[in-house]
C-alpha cells in the first residue's frame, strides 16, 4: 500500500505479480433487469412460482450480463411472491463468478423494505449488490449509513448503489457518496424527469437530462465513485452476435441488421462510456451485447493504448516528456488515457491475464498522486 504520494504501488502477490486489488475491483458493467415474477401477456395472468423458477433456470442462469438485477420496486407487482421465488432459487445460481446478483430494494423504512431486508439477511452470502430505490428522498444521507450499517454485520461483503432518482437526492449525492460500502451510484432516469417536471424521449433523454447527469458525474469523480448510466425503454428484436467486438463489425452489423432502436441504445451507450460511466442498465437481453461493445474497450484498441505506453517508457516520458506516435504528439496526460483504458477494460472483465500483469507494471512506475488522478476508484 502506498504511504504518500513520493511512493510507488508496492502490491504485490505471493508468486511476484502486481496485486490487481489495488483497482479497487469489477464494475457493475452492463446491469439487466430481470423480474422474478412476470405477467404474461398472452395469458392475461403472473406466472406460478413454478414457472418463474423455470424461466430463471432458462434465462437468468445463461446470463451474458455483467449483474443480474432482481427488482422488487417499481417493476414488481408480486413481491411477496418475488422474494418467495428469490429464497427458492438464488441458492442454486451456478455463475457468481462471472455475474454478480444486485437486489433492488423498496425504499428506505417501508414495510416492504423491512421485508426485503429480511430476505438480504437470509441470503446475504449469494447477494453482491443492494439497490436502494428513491435514495436520500425521505430521511436524507441517514439511510444510505443505517443501510451500511445493516449490511456490514451479515457474513457476506455487500455493496450499495443508491439510486438518485430526485432532486432531493442530487443535493445530497456527496453525503450519499460518503460510506465505503458506496462503490457506484445509479442515475435514475425516469423517476427524476418526473420529479423535475421533464418530459424526455427515449430518442434524446442523454440530451435532455445532461446538465443533471454532470452534476452527478462530477460529484462522483472527486468521491472516487462511479456512476451507472440510465435504462433504455426502446426494445428491438434483433441480437447481435457475441463475436462482434471491434467497432467495424459492430457498424456493419447496425448497418445491415440493427434496427433504430438497436442504433439509438448503442448511440446512447457510447456516449455513456465516453463520459467515463462504469455501468449502464438495460431490460432486454438483445441490448447486453450491444451496450457492453460499446463501453468495453476493444482488442484493437488496447493493443493500441499498450503501444503508446510502451512507447513511453522506452522513452522515459511516462512521467514526464513527450513522445511522436503514428503521427501524433503525445504527454503525460495521453499517456494517462492510455492506461485508463486498460484499466476500464480490466474492471470490465476484459483484459487478459497478460495485459492486466502489463497495466500493473505500469502503475508500478508511478506515484501513488498521478495514479490516484488517473484511477480514483482503487484503494490506493
Amino acid at each position: 500500500m502506498v504511504k504518500n504520494q513520493n511512493e510507488h504501488v508496492a502490491g504485490k502477490g505471493s508468486s511476484g505479480s502486481a496485486d490487481a486489488s489495488v483497482l479497487g475491483g469489477f464494475w457493475p458493467g452492463i446491469q439487466l433487469y430481470y423480474p422474478p415474477v412476470k405477467y404474461a401477456p398472452s395469458l392475461g395472468i403472473y406466472e406460478d412460482l413454478e414457472a418463474a423458477a423455470q424461466r430463471m433456470k432458462k434465462h437468468a442462469h445463461q446470463t451474458h450480463a455483467h449483474t443480474l438485477i432482481f427488482d422488487l420496486e417499481d417493476g414488481c407487482r408480486q413481491k411477496e411472491m418475488s422474494r418467495t421465488l428469490l429464497r427458492q432459487e438464488l441458492p442454486k445460481f451456478k455463475r457468481r463468478h462471472e455475474v454478480a446478483i444486485a437486489i433492488r430494494v423498496n425504499p428506505f423504512r417501508t414495510e416492504e423494505y423491512e421485508l426485503d431486508m429480511k430476505l438480504v439477511k437470509d441470503l446475504a452470502e449469494h447477494i453482491d449488490v443492494v439497490m436502494l430505490a428513491k435514495a436520500g428522498e425521505a430521511y436524507g444521507a441517514p439511510e444510505v449509513r443505517d443501510l451500511s450499517n445493516f449490511l456490514v454485520g451479515l457474513n457476506h461483503p455487500i455493496s450499495i448503489q443508491p439510486i438518485i432518482e430526485h432532486p432531493k437526492s442530487l443535493k445530497i449525492a456527496p453525503d450519499l457518496m460518503q460510506y465505503s460500502t458506496v462503490k457506484h451510484v445509479v442515475f435514475g432516469i425516469h423517476d427524476f424527469s418526473k420529479a423535475m417536471g421533464i418530459q424526455i424521449t427515449p430518442e434524446h433523454w442523454t440530451e435532455e437530462l445532461k446538465y443533471f447527469l454532470n452534476q452527478i458525474m462530477f460529484e462522483a469523480r472527486i468521491a472516487g465513485k462511479g456512476v451507472i448510466g440510465g435504462v433504455e425503454t426502446l426494445i428491438g428484436s434483433s441480437s447481435m452476435p457475441e463475436s462482434f467486438v471491434e467497432p467495424h463489425d459492430v457498424r456493419r452489423w447496425l448497418d445491415l441488421h440493427g434496427e433504430n432502436e438497436s442504433h439509438i441504445v448503442y448511440k446512447h451507450a457510447c456516449q455513456e462510456a465516453a463520459n467515463g460511466l462504469t455501468g449502464k442498465q438495460v431490460i432486454h437481453p438483445a441490448h447486453i451485447h450491444l451496450c457492453k461493445v460499446a463501453y468495453t474497450p476493444s482488442p484493437t484498441e488496447v493493443s493500441q493504448k499498450i503501444r503508446i505506453l510502451k512507447a513511453a517508457i522506452e522513452a522515459d516520458a511516462l512521467l514526464g516528456g513527450a513522445i511522436k506516435f503514428e503521427g501524433e504528439m503525445l504527454d503525460p496526460p495521453m499517456f494517462g488515457k492510455a492506461l485508463q483504458t486498460l484499466l476500464r477494460a480490466h474492471a470490465l472483465r476484459a483484459l487478459t491475464p497478460a495485459d492486466t500483469e502489463f497495466a500493473m507494471t505500469v502503475l508500478q512506475l508511478m506515484p501513488a498522486q498521478v495514479i490516484r488522478e488517473n484511477w480514483p476508484y482503487g484503494v490506493i
